[in-house]
């Protein structure tokens, strides 16, 4: 290369939302920016990109390293290289909470938790086979409820006490809302039952990674404060969440990617680089 280029991009992939992170030569944020991934939408991680591009004031040629995370990472083109989202989440964490122990992060369409130390994963459970305690349960709920999403969080911190949900399953619990609607139950008090159950499932399943504080908890559903407070009544203390939770995995693909700059930098070597176009992802499809 011809001239260093320090600034460095996060891409992450996610089932339901493609985040784009660049960070700027000193480690801080230039651009954070959000789009929707769907099934027409995962070959175009490259129009996200362009956006955070545009909001850094910057062309693709001047960042120097990008790392793809996510379900979706192999859908990113003009990526450098491929990690797990489980590596960038714990990279994410421990960035913004040195003093992380365990991560809970829900997604539109899995929930995980990881075991962390010195800022890198040791151990991870994971729940991606049940839309169950996912954002994705939470947005069939609002639709049933002909509510928008934000509105479930607001109105269930409103009840004065919560009905049981016994249903699991995603299709069960949404027939068993419809039926305690139609007993003349409170909706305040189903939903604050929902998000109970949302919380159980979720700490049931990173019970066995034997959970330490501090617990950070990050994803989509992170933003829902009522399912904050479930979390918190189910571990019976509190958690911390990040200011954007959305953008962990995006933040540590980021650090990531800055990380092998600057070791290259540091060892005499020119950052790796290759001919990168904004170009959308062939799927196999395609083929």
């Amino acid at each position: 290369m011809n001239k260093v280029k320090i600034f460095t991009a996060g891409i992450d992939l996610g089932s339901t939302m493609t985040k784009v992170l660049i960070l700027d030569g000193e480690g801080k944020s230039r651009a954070q920016v959000t789009g929707a991934t769907g099934a027409e939408h995962r070959r175009l991680a490259n129009k996200v990109m362009a956006q955070a591009l545009g909001q850094a004031g910057l062309s693709l040629e001047e960042i120097g390293y990008i790392v793809a995370t996510g379900y979706g990472r192999v859908n990113v083109p003009f990526a450098d290289c491929q990690v797990t989202e489980l590596t960038c989440h714990a990279r994410g964490v421990s960035h913004l909470f040195p003093s992380a122990r365990t991560a809970i992060d829900i997604g539109g369409q899995d929930a995980k938790g990881l075991k962390i130390r010195d800022g890198k994963l040791v151990d991870f459970v994971m729940n991606d086979r049940c839309a169950a305690g996912t954002g994705r349960f939470l947005e069939v709920t609002a639709e049933t409820l002909g509510l928008r999403l934000e509105e479930l969080g607001e109105l269930s911190l409103k009840a004065a006490s919560k009905v049981e949900i016994g249903s699991t399953c995603t299709i069960f619990a949404q027939a068993e809302m419809v039926a305690l609607l139609s007993q003349g139950r409170p909706l305040a008090e189903i939903l604050a039952g929902l998000h109970q159950a949302i919380a159980s499932r979720v700490v049931k399943m990173v019970t066995g990674l034997k959970i330490e504080a501090d617990v950070v908890f990050t994803g989509g559903v992170a933003q829902n404060a009522a399912v904050v407070q479930a979390i918190k009544e189910k571990l019976g203390h509190d958690v911390l969440v990040p200011d954007e939770p959305l953008f962990t995995g995006a933040l540590g693909a980021a650090l990531l990617a800055r990380e092998i700059a600057l070791k290259c930098l540091a060892n005499g070597k020119t950052i790796p680089d290759k001919e990168r176009r904004l170009e959308e992802a062939r799927l196999y499809e395609d083929y």
